[in-house]
This record gives C-alpha cells, sequence and structure tokens, in this order.
C-alpha cells in the first residue's frame, strides 16, 4: 500500500506541474502588461482572483480523476472561471490566455478520445475569438511583440500547439497511474487466491485426517463395546488401538497444521487394512516388488485414505481389493471394493474431489464410479514420463 500511496503522490506532483507552469506563464504576462501599462489594477485583479479559485478547483479535479471520478461540476466550474481570466487579464498564450489551456490539460484527464478532440477544437476556439477580441478592443496584453498583420497566426500557433501537446501530457501521467492501481489489485488479487487455495488445502487436509481417523475409531469403538461382555481382554486390545489412533490423529493433525505432513504408503496400507478387518471387511493388498518414484507414493496413500473412508463410511461392502502396480509409462492404483449398493455420488463428492486435485497435481487422473455386479471401483493413474 505504501508503493501504491508514493505512486499517486508521484502522479499528484506531475499533474499539478501543470498549474505551476500556469502561473509562471502567467508571471511573464503580469510583468510585461504592467511594465508597459497596459494592465491597469481592475484588470489584473479579478484576473488573479479567477486564476485562484481555477487553481483551487483544478487541484479538486487531479483529486477526483485520481480517484477514478469525474467531477463535471467542478470542470464546469473550472471552465467559467478560466474563461474570465483570460478574457479580462488579456488571452495571450504566454499570460492569463493560458488559463483556458490549462483548464484543457486537466478536463481531458479520465475523459475518451472523442471528447478530448471535442473539447480541444472548443478551448483552441475560445481562447483564439477572447485574444482577437482583446486586440481589437485593445484589452489583450502581449508578451511578445506581434505585427497586427500576424496577430490571428500567433493566437491559433500558440493555442494550436498548446491543445495538442497538453491533453496527452497530462492523460500519459493517468493512463500510467491506472496501470499502477491495476498492478496493484491484480497482486492483491493473486494474495487473495493464494490465501483461498490454501485455505483450500488445508482444509482437504483437515479433512482427509479428520474423516479417516474418526471413522477407525468410531469402527473400533464400536467393536470394543460388543466385545466388552463378551471378550474382555479383545475389548481392551481395541481400546489400546484406539488409544494409539488418537494420539496418531492429534500428532497428524499438528503436522498438517505446520505445513510438514507426508503419509508413508506402506504404514497406510497397514493401518487401513487393520481397520476394514476390524470392521468385518476382508482386505486383499497387492504391490509391486519395487518402491514407488517419488512423489507418487503420498499421493497414492492419501487417496488409498479416502478410498478406505469412503468403504467405511458410504458402502456395505465385505471385501475390499488394494492394488497398486506401475510400469515405465505409469503408476496405478485400484481400489475395489462390493459394498456400492448404498454409494452416493453426492456423499462422496467432497473427499473425491480432494483427491482428484492430489492426482493432478503429479500429473494423474482419478476416476471412481460403479464397476457392474454390486461393486465399485476408484482408480488413480499418474502418468510417469509427463512427471520427468
Amino acid at each position: 500500500m505504501d508503493e501504491l500511496a508514493r505512486a499517486r503522490r508521484l502522479t499528484w506532483v506531475t499533474l499539478i506541474l501543470g498549474l505551476a507552469v500556469m502561473w509562471f506563464l502567467i508571471a511573464i504576462g503580469v510583468l510585461a502588461g504592467v511594465g508597459e501599462g497596459k494592465l491597469p489594477w481592475w484588470r489584473l485583479v479579478p484576473a488573479l482572483l479567477a486564476t485562484v479559485g481555477f487553481t483551487w478547483l483544478g487541484r479538486h479535479v487531479i483529486d477526483a480523476v485520481l480517484d477514478r471520478r469525474y467531477p463535471t461540476e467542478q470542470v464546469v466550474g473550472a471552465a467559467v472561471l478560466a474563461l474570465i481570466a483570460a478574457g479580462v487579464g488579456g488571452a495571450d498564450p504566454f499570460g492569463f490566455g493560458f488559463v483556458p489551456m490549462c483548464w484543457l490539460y486537466l478536463a481531458t484527464l479520465g475523459v475518451s478520445r472523442r471528447t478530448v478532440i471535442l473539447q480541444s477544437l472548443g478551448t483552441l476556439v475560445a481562447c483564439v475569438a477572447l485574444g482577437m477580441l482583446g486586440v481589437a478592443t485593445g484589452a489583450s496584453v502581449m508578451a511578445i511583440d506581434v505585427p497586427p498583420a500576424g496577430t490571428l497566426v500567433y493566437f491559433v500557433v500558440l493555442y494550436g500547439l498548446w491543445s495538442v501537446i497538453l491533453p496527452p501530457s497530462g492523460r500519459i501521467w493517468v493512463w500510467i497511474w491506472r496501470l499502477a492501481v491495476q498492478a496493484h489489485e491484480g497482486r492483491e488479487a493473486h494474495t487473495r487466491l493464494a490465501l483461498a487455495e490454501e485455505r483450500l488445502r488445508f482444509a482437504r487436509d483437515l479433512h482427509d485426517l479428520v474423516g479417516h481417523q474418526l471413522s477407525a475409531i468410531a469402527v473400533k469403538t464400536e467393536l470394543a463395546v460388543r466385545l466388552s461382555d463378551a471378550d474382555p481382554a479383545a475389548a481392551k486390545a481395541e481400546m489400546a488401538e484406539i488409544n494409539t489412533l488418537t494420539r496418531t490423529a492429534l500428532r497428524e493433525l499438528r503436522q498438517a497444521v505446520r505445513g510438514y505432513r507426508e503419509l508413508d504408503l506402506a504404514a497406510e496400507l497397514n493401518s487401513v487394512k487393520g481397520v476394514l478387518e476390524a470392521a468385518g471387511v476382508r482386505c486383499e493388498v497387492h504391490l509391486p516388488y519395487r518402491d514407488l518414484p517419488d512423489g507418487v507414493a503420498p499421493v497414492f496413500a492419501y487417496v488409498v485414505r479416502e478410498a478406505v473412508t469412503n468403504v467405511l463410511k458410504h458402502s456395505t461392502a465385505t471385501f475390499c481389493d488394494i492394488t497398486i502396480r506401475f510400469t515405465e509409462q505409469d503408476a496405478e492404483l485400484r481400489v475395489r471394493n462390493d459394498g456400492v449398493a448404498r454409494w452416493q455420488a453426492d456423499d462422496l463428492g467432497t473427499g473425491l474431489t480432494g483427491m482428484g486435485e492430489r492426482v493432478a497435481a503429479v500429473g494423474g487422473k482419478l476416476v471412481a464410479h460403479p464397476a457392474g455386479d454390486g461393486e465399485f471401483l476408484l482408480t488413480a493413474v499418474v502418468s510417469l514420463p509427463l512427471r520427468g
């Protein structure tokens, strides 16, 4: 925000220099007019007062434009004061005649190109007319001696030059300022997006951790309750495992908060196999004879955890098969169970979406669907060449 504030101050100071140039040229005209006795006080004072009022409005116009507003009323008021200053003070381009040109410099900030052209032409005509009227009535104060025959050319050339130079000289700074604002807003949007993605990642991790561990604890607690009367020793063993699961969940939750958690595939397979069998689901695990490539095993561990959590929560499975294989081209994980009868697509959306994101992050794809004969199949495939 400090950088944006500095950019605004720099743009404001640069634009306000137009008003400083105006006062410099007015000082030249006033000195020339007073020195030659062509600018009496009854004309000088109203012209100066109108210019002061114009300057005050001009500052507000600049502030409004930098705030992405176009202050129409202030622009109109400044135009009236500019014409008064030029008409009363003698419309010399190097004097009070520059006040309408400075109005053009301010009025064209933040408007369309078509409007710029119309404002430039209107201001040019008004200034040339005021200059010629001042010459005809003897009210014109010339800082430069110009032959009477060349007066019209003098006004047209100088005011035409101002009309061409001044509008783009101010508009380019407003354009640069708006680019700076857009860049700042873009960085803020990127930051917000990164924060949102991090929140989604953390929510996904928390879902993976809490969902699986609580499901396992619930299953083992139910089993311990059933065994408490028939086999107290077995019930005690289950409660000991529940205690272990609880401690493990707490440790992993702390690691997830710190952002350091990475699951071990072998340990996860052993864990889910024990949980499934404790719930009465026969589990078979088929593994390759060699370790998976780096980066794939942790992702497959998350997928296994989510898949088994869904088997426990959303199915009536009695059998679950977990198979992992990989070749030089790809690695594949297949989790198949026979409990599809209670499967509902809406129930699995959050977990499977998170798993799909994890698999996609390593160049893979996750597919989950009923496979026929009352079975449900989840497949995760990672293309190894894409990762290399």
